[in-house]
């Protein structure tokens, strides 16, 4: 018995034991796991920002190989539909360009005629002139845009000579240094828009033409660039007299309006930034000044603002005169009448000359078969719809016309988008017309109701988004529209702005990056200052 007793208390004190074992491995356990748990984590917001960037980096490299590659390889576009209206395209500027990139292909067989078969864009064209941009970072070959619409554009690099609008023909000539055995040749249209845009305006002052240099097209950028070089290299020709190196190194704008302006700043970071390194001898000696007519520089901005710009050109030591008028052109100098009254004469050895717009011999040609309608002197008069005074089949827009808006490529692009929108609203009406004439009574009353709505077409309206310009020295200004007023500002604050506003306004993702690319290496290895 007590055998069997003293055996079954070592049976317990063993389960005892046991159970006393697993309790404590149990809780040693709970400990360990409670000790080698992870702490939880705290929100980040680094954390946060560095995942948001890498998503918006892959984004945005996915998004950028994805548009290269279809821009690269356009679809399939239906052939010139026989049955559908033309519309004939004149000019390949920002009125034109803005038109074709809008217009529905779809509903009309289109075909543009131009001189050159790209659009360039005008506002950096003061930065090609020294350097900042490349000039083919702001040309947008006008088929990039018409290979990707739906249907085949027909793009003929050519001058539109002559325009017969009863008969609804135009004449066109090959213009280039190639020819072919044709250079002459006719094209049919049911509607024709005209965006040839406007020549400069010499106000038939002598000497302007032959010894001045226009600043409107990519050629006039490369030949102010080479005659800039010229006339430092000629300045640093051993033995010139100093009197000649003066006038060598005196460059001279004419006309205060932004593109005067900006040609004058960007001449100034040029001169300051890269040719006083290289051109060590010449420093001090180079000049600039700027001419205009006017009391004062960017009549179209605000009195602050034009205060801010000539503080900031006397801060840059150009020179300008105001309410001084040029009076002739002379191979080395040009003649000039003072506010007092008194001729007298400015040296120089670039001359730029910015002074506005005048029209084409086409569109003065234009006017003057319709001398009723066409009595504007400075261009084609069109109606609220931007339909040619006098014509039902005609249409202009941009600076070949005159209207109340200011002649900028601002008014130009919302003209062409504007008119692309009206000739989309013209094909539904026309298409709901020839439904009607052959529907049931019952479907008649439907679209009838449609076809009114279709018919009432708004006449365009100017949304002005406010004007920039560049002053130099990294730094810009901005008269934006805010609230009942303007916003005024100038510095280095709106230069940054200054360029994102250029660079979103690029046709393209392909020029954005080319202009970027260039200020890029500006910044890191400076401007050429080759010839060429």
């Amino acid at each position: 018995m007590q055998t069997a007793t003293r055996a079954f208390g070592g049976s317990a004190l063993r389960a005892g034991s046991r159970l006393t074992s697993q309790t404590a491995l149990k809780t040693a356990y709970r400990c360990n796991s409670t000790a080698s748990a992870p702490a939880k984590k705290s929100f980040s917001k680094w954390s946060l920002f560095k995942g948001v960037v890498k998503f918006g980096t892959v984004a945005f490299i996915g998004y950028g190989g994805y548009a290269m590659y279809e821009h690269r390889h356009p679809v399939a576009q239906a052939e010139v539909d026989p049955t559908k209206k033309t519309i004939v395209v004149l000019g390949s500027g920002w009125a034109s360009t803005s038109f074709l990139k809008a217009v529905d292909t779809d509903e009309y067989n289109v075909v543009v005629v131009s001189p050159r078969n790209y659009f360039l864009f005008t506002p950096l064209l003061p930065s090609c002139t020294v350097g900042t941009v490349d000039v083919r970072s702001l040309v947008e070959p006008i088929r990039f845009i018409t290979r990707h619409k739906s249907r085949d554009v027909k793009v003929y690099e050519a001058e539109c000579t002559d325009i017969d609008p009863d008969n609804k023909v135009i004449t066109i000539v090959d213009n280039s240094d190639v020819k072919g055995t044709k250079a002459q040749s006719t094209i049919n249209y049911d509607y024709l828009v005209i965006g040839v845009g406007a020549q400069n305006q010499t106000f038939g002052i002598k000497g302007v033409q032959e010894y001045g240099c226009f600043l409107k097209e990519v050629w006039d950028a490369q030949k102010i660039r080479s005659r800039l070089m010229d006339c430092i290299e000629t300045a640093g020709f051993p033995g010139q007299a100093p009197e000649e190196v003066e006038r060598l190194l005196h460059m001279v704008v004419v006309g205060g309006g932004p593109s005067g302006i900006e040609y004058a700043a960007e001449l100034h970071d040029f001169l300051i930034d890269d040719l006083t390194t290289w051109y060590p001898d010449l420093v001090g000696k180079l000049k600039i000044t700027l001419v205009e007519a006017l009391p004062n520089v960017l009549p179209a901005f605000s009195k602050q603002l034009i205060d801010y710009t000539e503080s900031t050109f006397k801060e840059q030591n150009i020179t300008i005169h105001t309410k001084t008028m040029v009076k002739e052109v002379r191979e080395k100098e040009i003649v000039v009448q003072r506010p007092d009254g008194k001729q007298d004469t400015i040296p120089f050895g670039l001359l730029v000359w910015a002074t506005g717009n005048t029209s084409r011999p086409l569109i003065r040609d234009l006017m003057a078969k319709f001398p009723e309608s066409q009595t504007v002197r400075r261009g084609l008069a069109v109606d609220d719809w931007l339909r040619l005074e006098g014509s039902e089949s005609i249409f202009a827009l941009g600076d070949a016309t005159a209207t109340k808006y200011a002649p900028t490529a601002q008014v130009a692009a919302q003209q062409g988008k504007y008119l692309a929108r009206l000739f989309h609203q013209m094909s539904t009406r026309d298409e709901l017309e020839s439904q009607i004439a052959a529907g049931s009574a019952e479907d008649r009353a439907k679209k009838e109701r449609k076809l009114q709505k279709a018919k009432d077409i708004k006449p365009f309206e100017y949304s002005h988004q406010g004007s920039l310009c560049y002053v130099g020295s990294d730094k810009a200004i901005a008269d934006l529209p805010f609230g009942p007023g303007n916003l005024a500002s100038g510095g280095v604050a709106t230069y940054a702005f200054w360029r994102s506003a250029y660079i979103s306004n690029l046709f393209s993702g392909r020029n954005r990056a080319l202009v970027i690319t260039d200020w890029l290496k500006k910044t890191a290895m400076g401007r050429d200052i080759s010839r060429e």
